[in-house]
């Protein structure tokens, strides 16, 4: 069977982000599928749209943190709102596809949103925040810095930024599923039930394939 994938477009700035990733995974593990990260460079997107999330009304704002807390609560999640909100995250979206070379690129994203929206470690919005992050995971800290701030990375993260535009994201998490795009971390159902029905579409294609007995070139 045709193992399914998850595209995530993901910010370490979006809160929703945070709950995305975490309620990703037991979809993910009941349903053997694979999670393919995209970094999306929101705040690029944002200054190109004049958006300035923190001149929302005051009374959205204070709803919205909230909310947050009841999806903390539902789930039991460590989350918290770190002192420092907004932060600049092109650090954090360099140093993802930097460690996508080392094939630690799921496990750095979930160190970061953990260390952001668990600890409020702000610190991670420089190199020298990331060190002890990615020490931990077994990588060299000077070739992390190094690689994180070439001109190739920094190509990569505006190629997957533009290309996530071109593709219809419009904010993070943005999830897809073979052609359907959910967005926000409340379409967790939609996401499994599309996963779902194209595992039946792919068992159901595989069952009506002749079987080839004998086949000769």
């Amino acid at each position: 069977m045709v193992k399914q994938k998850v595209e995530l477009y993901w910010d370490i700035g979006s809160t929703n982000t945070y709950f995305a990733f975490k309620l990703l995974k037991p979809i993910l593990a009941r349903n053997n599928a694979e999670l393919i990260l995209h970094p999306y460079n929101l705040g690029h997107v944002f200054k190109s749209n004049n958006y300035e999330l923190m001149k929302e009304p005051k009374s959205k704002l204070r709803n919205r943190k909230r909310d947050l807390m009841r999806w903390a609560e539902k789930y039991n999640l460590p989350f918290s709102i770190p002192r420092q909100f907004p932060i600049k995250s092109s650090r954090v979206l360099r140093g993802s596809l930097a460690m996508r070379r080392k094939n630690l690129e799921l496990e750095f994203a979930e160190s970061v949103l953990d260390a952001y929206w668990e600890r409020g470690d702000a610190s991670i919005v420089d190199y020298a925040g990331l060190r002890p992050l990615v020490t931990a995971l077994g990588v060299d800290a000077d070739w992390f810095e190094e690689v994180s701030a070439s001109e190739e990375i920094g190509q990569e993260l505006a190629k997957s930024t533009d290309d996530g535009v071109e593709r219809g994201i419009f904010g993070v998490p943005s999830i897809y599923v073979g052609e359907e795009l959910f967005w926000g971390k409340d379409r967790m159902e939609f996401v499994e039930d599309e996963l779902k029905r194209l595992s039946a579409v792919s068992s159901n294609s595989f069952a009506a394939a002749p079987l080839m007995i004998g086949a000769k070139n």
